[in-house]
């Protein structure tokens, strides 16, 4: 079960936090723009900076590392009666878009949605989720990544992140008790950059350890249960009003006040970026029905065993959900494992995986061969 295409919402604040590389950024309201915004060919960002994401980038001597993209997905429904995850891979997102929109190279785009009370809010952002992102006048069209081009994708994400949330209560076809979590994963030549709202995650794998690259928000989060009770929610038996499980998440109107209004239950999307070195392996993106059973790290250590036996990402993802269900995990799954290397197999001894047979010898047997070993 893969799905193909889409993405993600807006807020504006600064940057936070910038540890070992990884950047972070929680974001607060802003204001809802219109929906369904059309981009003109011409429209086209200019005057960005040439200042770099990192330092390292500036040196001309030192030959520029460029991941190489390739991914795969599996789904299963699992014990659960109906599915309500979907997810996006567009390992070529220069294609997807058309020539005429200009992206940095590579660039590539993953999500995942986690539905509940139903899975109209998860299709719906899936099959908006590329109008509502790339389609927004403030992303940039510029081959360059650099800073400016950084904090436009940053606002253009948690645009995007708003826009859905706000198109899920004006659309009368989707109940008010439907929402989903959402996660996207963008990356822009060497730039990784992931928004999340709610409980999917995303780890990198750099050199077979995991990176987190996304928080948990749900209400044993101390943050969020603080945000939660600030803004006058409860949290019983930890659950979010007693009702949700999660503290962050698009839809779900029926349990959040006006636009407008400070709400318990929001859909700002948390915002990390790394930028890519040849250290790193792989990324894997899930809904929660994998973290329910397996660790960040125990996730990561699946699939790089799957990718040095048979390099082929899509059976890592389908491994990964099989080893959820045998944990019994209790809740649909998905899982998206993007590639940054590929392996060479060339000259590599093949060892076909089949199980070897064992073969005892008879009483009688062994003392012939006994016999016949002692002359």
């Amino acid at each position: 079960m893969v799905a193909e295409a889409e993405v993600v919402f807006q807020q504006s604040l600064p940057v936070v936090l910038d540890i070992d590389g990884v950047t972070s950024a929680v974001v607060s309201p802003l204001s809802s723009p219109k929906l369904g915004i059309r981009r003109s060919a011409a429209s086209v960002s200019g005057g960005l900076s040439t200042s770099p994401v990192q330092e390292d980038d500036c040196d001309s001597t030192i030959p520029v590392y460029i991941p190489t993209i390739r991914s795969g997905s599996y789904a299963d429904i699992g014990p659960k009666r109906s599915m309500e995850d979907e997810h996006i891979c567009v390992d070529d997102l220069s294609s997807q878009l058309g020539c005429l929109f200009q992206l940095p190279k590579p660039s590539a785009f993953y999500a995942v949605f986690d539905g509940h009370g139903g899975s109209e809010a998860a299709t719906y952002v899936k099959q908006n989720a590329i109008r509502l992102l790339f389609e927004d006048d403030n992303f940039p069209q510029t081959s360059e990544v650099n800073s400016v081009y950084v904090e436009q994708v940053k606002s253009s994400l948690r645009n995007a992140f708003l826009q859905a949330d706000l198109a899920l209560a004006e659309d009368c076809s989707i109940s008010s008790s439907s929402g989903t979590t959402a996660l996207a994963a963008l990356i822009s030549g060497r730039l990784l950059m992931v928004a999340n709202a709610g409980d999917c995650r995303a780890v990198l794998c750099r050199k077979g350890k995991a990176i987190e690259m996304s928080h948990d928000h749900r209400p044993i989060n101390l943050p969020e249960r603080r945000r939660v009770e600030e803004s006058g929610g409860v949290i019983e038996d930890g659950y979010l009003n007693g009702e949700l499980s999660v503290t962050r998440a698009l839809g779900d109107w029926d349990m959040k006040r006006p636009h407008g209004s400070n709400s318990p239950l929001i859909s700002e999307p948390e915002i990390k970026q790394i930028t890519l070195t040849e250290e790193d392996e792989f990324l894997v993106i899930g809904c929660d029905g994998i973290w329910d059973v397996l660790t960040s790290q125990e996730a990561v250590s699946v699939v790089k065993r799957g990718l040095n036996r048979h390099g082929d990402p899509t059976r890592c993802a389908r491994e990964l959900v099989m080893e959820a269900l045998r944990l019994n995990t209790f809740d649909n799954l998905t899982a998206v494992v993007v590639c940054f290397v590929t392996v060479d197999r060339e000259g590599e001894a093949v060892v076909p995986l089949e199980k070897k047979r064992c073969c005892s010898l008879t009483p009688e047997a062994f003392r012939s061969l006994r016999n016949l070993l002692d002359g």
